[in-house]
């Protein structure tokens, strides 16, 4: 709607994935470097971790777009709660195998001949599963056992596991070992610095042909990073909306008014629920949050990232994050432990009649009768 009257030649703000508006930040610069090392070692996992909308599967088609796709076999996994027969049989149908295997054996028989094959024509094949934090932990260790087929030596498949930061956890817990050792690279991708987001914001526009119509503010796009973290996605749909709003409005220029108004209206969606746009503009706040540089070197295990948190994080920093959360938790969860005392108390009640009706039942039996006040046995109070 408004590309044509600022002169552009696309939408410069699309939500979907697309590798042509790529932006080298310093976060997603390094974490290609990793997934290029990755793939030059034809080996093992590669683990790209980021909070939604921070540009992970747009790293990736960045990646692939610069590869030679003729000796490359790729298929990508948006992954959902599958188990890991679905998962097998959504793999194979990714690289285009139609089996008929009856049972989880034959299917996987059929997967490695398939390997088999695409290894012979000189292709490397390669499966990137996304949202990996959706899957069940039989599932991520099913993956495992894809990487163990080979041939003279080598892996017939690489995989590049994508996922949210809970995913993290998933391989540090109780049972990877194994996974873990087969991760050569893992990158945690964190969100766009205020000065990044400035440059982030022109450099999609520039891609679509953006001649300085309409002009964006300083202070515009302070704001634009204020109320969306440094998040890509968050930022894409504040801007959009910015510009639709410019194009009804007959604006050329964007400034904090204009993008106040807009973040007001996006409200409690934009927001995640706070709606506490006019808020925030109001209040200053620190620019960068608790930010996690979360990455291993190619020798490293998965542990020493772990480990590693800690010492890079400012103590300072971390301990204030630390306890607003615990703040924000005890306000929440204030009614719902009332609501479980409560049950508590009922139960305790239930369990003293019960016990009350055995001592009599036992007192019956051996000859006596209870004198003790209380319940006839099979009663209760609360039936």
């Amino acid at each position: 709607m408004y590309e044509q009257h600022f002169g552009l030649s696309a939408k410069p703000f699309q939500l979907s994935p697309d590798a042509d508006f790529f932006f080298p930040s310093k976060e997603h610069k390094r974490a290609l470097s990793f997934l290029q090392y990755g793939l030059s070692q034809a080996d093992g996992f590669i683990v790209i971790t980021g909070n939604v909308g921070t540009g992970k599967t747009t790293l990736v088609q960045a990646l692939l777009k610069d590869l030679d796709q003729s000796h490359l076999s790729v298929a990508t996994l948006v992954s959902s709660n599958l188990d890991e027969e679905d998962l097998l049989k959504f793999v194979a149908g990714e690289f285009g195998l139609r089996s008929m295997a009856s049972s989880k054996a034959e299917l996987l028989q059929d997967l490695e001949h398939t390997f088999l094959q695409e290894a012979r024509a000189n292709r490397r094949v390669l499966l990137i599963v996304d949202e990996a934090q959706n899957l069940p932990p039989a599932s991520v260790e099913e993956l495992r056992m894809l990487s163990n087929f080979q041939s003279n030596g080598k892996p017939l498949v690489q995989i590049f596991l994508l996922g949210q930061q809970e995913f993290r956890a998933t391989l540090l817990s109780e049972g990877f070992e194994q996974l873990r050792q087969r991760v050569i690279a893992t990158y945690h991708l964190n969100p766009l610095n205020e000065e990044e987001t400035q440059t982030y914001i022109e450099h999609r526009l520039s891609v679509v042909g953006w001649s300085g119509n309409p002009r964006f503010t300083d202070e515009a796009y302070r704001l634009v990073f204020e109320f969306c973290d440094g998040v890509p996605r968050r930022i894409n749909n504040l801007c959009d909306r910015l510009l639709l709003f410019a194009y009804l409005e007959e604006l050329d220029t964007v400034d904090s008014e204009v993008v106040e108004v807009v973040a007001e209206e996006i409200g409690h969606e934009f927001l995640g629920g706070t709606n506490q746009a006019a808020e925030r503009v109001e209040e200053e706040r620190p620019s960068a949050g608790i930010r996690q540089e979360v990455f291993d070197s190619p020798d490293q295990p998965l542990e020493t990232v772990a480990r590693g948190i800690f010492d890079k994080a400012n103590v300072q920093q971390r301990l204030g994050g630390l306890e607003r959360a615990l703040d924000a938790l005890g306000h929440t969860m204030k009614t719902d432990m009332q609501k479980i005392d409560e049950e508590l108390s009922y139960v305790r009640l239930i369990l003293e009649d019960i016990l009350n009706e055995m001592r009599e039942q036992k007192a019956a039996q051996s000859g006596g009768s209870s004198k003790r006040g209380g319940l006839k046995p099979g009663h209760s109070r609360y039936t």
